[in-house]
């Protein structure tokens, strides 16, 4: 299986059929006087698939169920399980296929063929090196010498990606070595705290701060749609970066500015001239915003039912350097947003995040465990109305004491835009 980390080839197939359309629109409407289009809302039935992860009260995998054992309700209605794939050991056992695709009238489908691709785990390490400091670049090498050594093993199918000057893109590969070399290309470029407090800011705060995290945001949604087209497979993005904040250590800023007023000669005591007197609501929506982005990256990872798992590089953080005037409650305001963002991030996409320790191998033999024990369950939803995008999941078994881990929502995509006269 090959799968791309770029867009060119949708995109070109995207122009071929448009051009196709095109001529054979034209050849069927010859002289015919142009109608007034309608708008039409069309939604194509897809299979939604989603992983579950299924333990006893002794925490050990339950490898045994059958399709019957498994209830799968959306929005409080039950649904008809049509396929069923268990992994177990990393071994992948297809124990209900989906029915074949009925064939419009007067057109042959070729037979379909079986994949030839064994792979039980899809891997996506997403290094976020626009916000991961330069000083932790042996600490982010030695995590992913850990993810090689603990978490990657033969007949594993990885791809990665860097969002800065790291400049690593590896498509998806069974090459260990391929991700051995790229671990040397890796270091920091994260912004410095005090470029963090003294750099340019705009309308929304500081602008390279919004500009970087959404470059990171739109790079892996960019990839979450080529990895959907990935089945019945759970496909974990490892996400090391060291979180997100809108709007850091906005006291020592505000002052910063108000000194900088009254030094060129402004009244920092006269609320209607001093331009930075609305300078803590400049940014009010700092945190909404960051939401939103955060929002929009779960949804097309629940989408393409890949499991997110953050791992903060910077591991048991202390206080700020001696050379940095940052107050103590600040720094640790500062430090507790970014980790909450990854924590969220993972959360809502079935996973978790790994912050707050140095405890790297315990995390990622976590993963590993996940990873290599697992069942898809997919079904077609009954539920035809396209303007419900949020879907709430419900996955229980009929045996008792089962604890069962799983998504519990997805959202589906947005309805294309209609154009009309």
């Amino acid at each position: 299986m090959n799968i791309r980390l770029s867009r060119s080839s949708a995109r070109a197939a995207a122009a071929a059929f448009a051009s196709i359309a095109t001529v054979t629109l034209a050849a069927n409407t010859g002289g015919q006087e142009p109608q007034t289009p309608r708008p039409t809302i069309q939604r194509s039935i897809e299979l939604v698939r989603s992983d579950v992860i299924v333990r006893d009260n002794q925490g050990r995998f339950v490898p045994d169920l059958k399709k019957d054992d498994f209830v799968v309700s959306e929005d409080g209605v039950r649904q008809e399980i049509v396929t069923m794939v268990l992994a177990n050991g990393g071994r992948i056992f297809n124990i209900a296929a989906p029915p074949p695709m009925v064939a419009p009238e007067g057109i042959i489908l070729p037979q379909s063929r079986p994949s030839t691709d064994t792979s039980g785990r899809v891997f996506l390490i997403f290094i976020d090196d626009l916000h991961m400091d330069f000083r932790n670049t042996g600490r982010i090498r030695d995590l992913l010498k850990k993810v090689s050594t603990t978490l990657i093993h033969d007949g594993d199918m990885f791809g990665i990606v860097s969002t800065g000057p790291s400049s690593v893109a590896v498509d998806m590969t069974y090459d260990r070595t391929r991700l051995d070399e790229a671990i040397k290309k890796v270091s920091g470029a994260g912004l410095k705290p005090e470029d963090l407090m003294e750099g340019q800011e705009g309308s929304q705060g500081p602008a390279e701060v919004r500009y970087r995290a959404h470059s990171a945001f739109s790079l892996v949604n960019e990839i979450l749609g080529n990895l959907e087209k990935i089945v019945d497979r759970r496909k974990a993005v490892i996400y090391i970066s060291n979180g997100y904040d809108f709007d850091p250590f906005p006291e020592y800023r505000q002052t910063n500015e108000r000194q900088l007023y009254t030094d060129t000669g402004g009244r920092s005591d006269d609320p209607y001239n001093d331009p930075f007197q609305g300078s803590a609501g400049r940014n009010q929506f700092s945190e909404a915003d960051l939401a939103m982005e955060m929002t929009f990256l779960t949804r097309a990872a629940n989408r393409a039912n890949a499991t997110f798992y953050t791992i903060d590089p910077r591991g048991l953080v202390g206080g700020p350097d001696i050379d940095n005037n940052i107050s103590p409650s600040e720094w640790q305001a500062h430090i507790r947003k970014t980790t909450d963002t990854l924590r969220v991030i993972a959360e809502q996409t079935g996973g978790f995040a790994v912050v707050n320790s140095n405890d790297f191998n315990r995390g990622l033999q976590r993963i590993d465990n996940e990873t290599s024990d697992y069942y898809v369950l997919g079904y077609y939803s009954t539920n035809p109305d396209p303007t419900k995008r949020t879907r709430k999941i419900e996955i229980t078994t009929t045996r008792d004491d089962m604890n069962l881990t799983y998504r519990s929502q997805y959202t589906l995509r947005p309805l294309p835009k209609t154009t009309g006269r």
